[in-house]
């Protein structure tokens, strides 16, 4: 028997450590705060489409009573912000992060993840600040940026704001790809995110990485909306080969907003056969004591080691994916 050996061979993990030490020497000079929040939390992002690794605690061995549940984090968003609140300035964390049913090529259930935020950096600082620490950490050059729309009509021809539904499935219908049968016909983003995938994807990132930016306002998870025709998300995410490695928000301050949000959020996870998460948490408690205005971005590190490394599976840069765990 040999499954108790990592996957990852030597050269793979000495790069790993060195593009860790790299992260550090990088927000290190920049004036930022290394930061460690609990990956174990009673609060949870609420996603449609991200499912956390839940626990039970019980305050003694073998207690009947106090019990509750608490949530291995997706990524530490939550409790980064609140440091925020609390006079954060501008900190960055490397945590793990865990992601039920995540496995494949590109995906472990537990990862690396550096996430950061600034305070007073808009979308503009925020890319900015993203293209500086992939050029430190894949030697590729600076990021080039386009938006959202303009990445599809280069693709696909299409206007993915304005178009309806109907010209978006005809995309997918004129270059014979088949929608999975789970895909609801009026779910307009699920459709957006197939010709993300199949068609705008894979162009972006070559031959230097490339920022996509401005999202349909539907997809803005916790990034505010910037009001113009149309309005938009300012959110923003760092794509290499083909390959998505980050994904950033100027960040939504607005407490009721995002508690419109959750629930939204979790009427759709309801309705794919999910469970629901708890709307209250602390980040809300937070955002209603006063978050100031900040830019913020989760950077999967593995996937960096990966194309650092030329690897081609993830497997090949962790010591113990999940089925040596």
């Amino acid at each position: 028997m040999s499954d108790f050996l990592p996957t990852a061979g030597w050269p793979a993990l000495r790069l790993r450590a060195e593009m860790l030490r790299r992260v550090r020497r990088f927000f290190d000079a920049r004036g930022f705060l290394e930061v460690e929040t609990p990956i174990l939390s009673a609060d949870v992002v609420i996603d449609r489409h991200l499912d956390p690794l839940v626990t039970e605690f019980v305050p003694l061995a073998g207690a009947a009573s106090g019990r509750r549940p608490l949530y291995l984090q997706t990524s530490p968003e939550f409790a980064m912000k609140r440091l925020l609140a609390a006079g954060g300035e501008a900190i960055y964390q490397v945590a793990h992060a865990f992601r039920q049913g995540e496995v494949g090529r590109l995906h472990n259930p537990e990862f690396t993840i550096i996430e950061w935020y600034r305070c007073q950096d808009d979308l503009t600082a925020g890319m900015q600040l993203l293209s500086d620490l992939s050029e430190t950490l894949l030697e590729r050059g600076p990021a080039d940026r386009l938006t959202y729309a303009d990445a599809f009509q280069q693709a696909a021809g299409i206007d993915p704001h304005r178009d309806s539904i109907d010209v978006l499935r005809g995309a997918l219908a004129m270059r014979g790809i088949v929608p999975p049968a789970s895909l609801e016909a009026e779910d307009r983003d699920g459709w957006l995110d197939l010709l993300l995938v199949e068609l705008v994807e894979p162009a972006l990132g070559r031959p230097r990485p490339m920022i996509l930016y401005d999202y349909p306002p539907s997809q803005a998870a916790l990034a505010q909306v910037r009001a113009g025709d149309p309005p938009v998300a300012e959110r923003f995410e760092l794509y290499a080969e083909g390959i998505e490695l980050a994904n950033g928000y100027h960040e939504l301050l607005d407490a009721n907003v995002l508690r419109a949000r959750n629930r939204e959020n979790n009427a759709l996870r309801e309705r794919d056969g999910k469970s629901a998460l708890p709307e209250a948490s602390r980040l809300l408690q937070a955002m209603d004591y006063g978050l100031p205005p900040s830019t913020g971005v989760a950077l999967g590190f593995d996937r960096c080691v990966m194309l650092a490394a030329g690897a081609r599976d993830i497997r090949e840069v962790l010591p113990f994916p999940i089925d040596r765990a």
